[in-house]
């Protein structure tokens, strides 16, 4: 097995900051924007930004919540055993609302669409954009692209990409696997 580290230490940071700069780009004092960080990876990018975010605004208050799409997923009655699914936290509604859709890694795209399916619960929204912190291109399901790319890695399938966070995993880096 082959790993190759992709990003960390202050890259991992400095990449972390620019999405941050895009997204106050498109999304102004986020008055009119929501964040949502997709169960269970996705969160911890969520969080980084928002943490982010609050530096460069210290007295915005962003609407911000987590999203659990297990049973959303078109593949959820297919997996063998029982299923437990995260938590959602969404204390307000997305009717008109810009959602910024967060997860670590874009593969298939097949989370994003449940993702989609999922927020129909909490209103309809004005749009929806997605962040994620890796783009593993070429291996779509479905057609969804990210509107805001920490990295963009060409893989095939037999490669995995593993993000590691330091507040679960010790350290904050990406790697990739080769001969999984």
């Amino acid at each position: 097995m082959q790993t190759l580290k992709l990003l960390d230490g202050s890259k991992f940071q400095i990449t972390i900051q620019r999405l941050c700069h895009q997204l106050i780009e498109n999304h102004n004092d986020f008055s009119e924007s929501v964040i949502l960080g997709i169960q269970p990876r996705g969160i911890y990018l969520a969080n980084r930004i928002l943490a982010q975010l609050k530096l460069i605004f210290p007295k915005s208050n962003i609407k911000n919540g987590i999203l659990d799409v297990t049973f959303f997923r078109d593949d959820f009655r297919r997996k063998e055993g029982i299923l437990f699914p995260s938590s959602t936290q969404i204390d307000f509604i997305i009717e008109g609302k810009k959602v910024i859709l967060i997860d670590d890694v874009l593969w298939t795209g097949r989370t994003i669409r449940s993702a989609m399916d999922a927020l129909q619960a909490f209103g309809r929204p004005d749009k929806v954009e997605l962040l994620t912190l890796v783009d593993r291109r070429y291996s779509r399901h479905v057609p969804i692209e990210a509107n805001y790319i920490g990295i963009k890695v060409d893989t095939i399938n037999s490669q995995k990409v593993k993000v590691s966070w330091k507040e679960t995993d010790g350290e904050d880096q990406v790697i990739l696997i080769s001969g999984v």
